[in-house]
């Protein structure tokens, strides 16, 4: 890719739940752009098939596998990170899950806390981390990946929405807290047709959409990487602490 504004040649970018859908989608753009790649996830083998397609495209690639809701496995995937790279310039914090529950009471303790620690704990330290370094050095660009279920509450979401309000609200802070440095701004994701949809009712959603989504369908994963690309490259230079809206029209 010759447009500066999107190359990432020799630049170190560590992208969580980068093993499939959004996640992977964007870690292979940053490759395809000249990015050596850290893609994280609970399963080490599934992360190795995207490293392969990663040296597959020229670049250096590093698997680790991390559970992002694990506080000591978060410290790990920072401390293999920079052991391996000597720094990271871009950090997508992208892991997330939304499980599915038949009612508000049936949101037992352990559930309810493993939602807010992948989608809000696990990103809130490995930023701290990893944002305190890129400061100290040479500076960076953190991404976290929101969703639109944190301003626009629905029924059956109701701790993913609490957590990804949370994440929206550090994003800002982040910002001022690393800056100027340091750029941390937030993908607010609508709905994206990734794994995750394989268990949705699929007649129910396409009719949903055509009435609550401007663009009356769910988003490809792909259609997530100019967002990301902008947010973490050099034409995003003058945009932190923003949240920016990618859901196909999401009311």
């Amino acid at each position: 890719m010759s447009d500066a504004l999107f190359d990432f040649t020799d630049k170190i970018v560590l992208v969580t739940g980068g093993s499939r859908g959004l996640g992977k989608a964007m870690a292979l753009a940053f490759a395809q752009r000249g990015a050596d790649v850290i893609v994280a996830s609970r399963k080490l083998d599934n992360c190795q098939e995207v490293v392969t397609q990663i040296e597959a495209l020229g670049r250096r690639g590093l698997a680790h596998a991390c559970h992002i809701g694990h506080w000591d496995e978060v410290e790990g995937l920072a401390d293999a990170a920079y052991a391996e790279f000597g720094r990271v310039d871009v950090l997508i914090n992208n892991a997330g899950m939304s499980p599915l529950y038949p009612s508000l009471v049936d949101v037992n303790e352990e559930l309810f806390d493993k939602v807010i620690a992948l989608n809000l704990k696990g990103p809130y330290r490995l930023s701290a981390l990893i944002g305190t370094r890129m400061a100290e050095g040479e500076g960076g660009s953190i991404i976290n990946i929101s969703s639109t279920a944190s301003v626009s509450p629905s029924p059956d979401s109701e701790p993913y929405g609490a957590a990804k309000a949370g994440l929206n609200n550090i994003t800002r802070s982040f910002a001022f807290a690393f800056g100027p440095k340091v750029r941390v701004n937030c993908v607010m994701a609508g709905p994206f047709l990734t794994d995750i949809s394989h268990a949705w009712d699929m007649e129910a959603f396409e009719k949903r959409a055509t009435t609550t989504m401007a663009l009356g369908r769910g988003g490809q994963p792909e259609e997530i990487v100019a967002a990301a690309l902008y947010l973490a490259g050099p034409g995003g230079s003058f945009t932190t602490g923003s949240i920016i809206r990618v859901d196909g029209g999401t009311r």
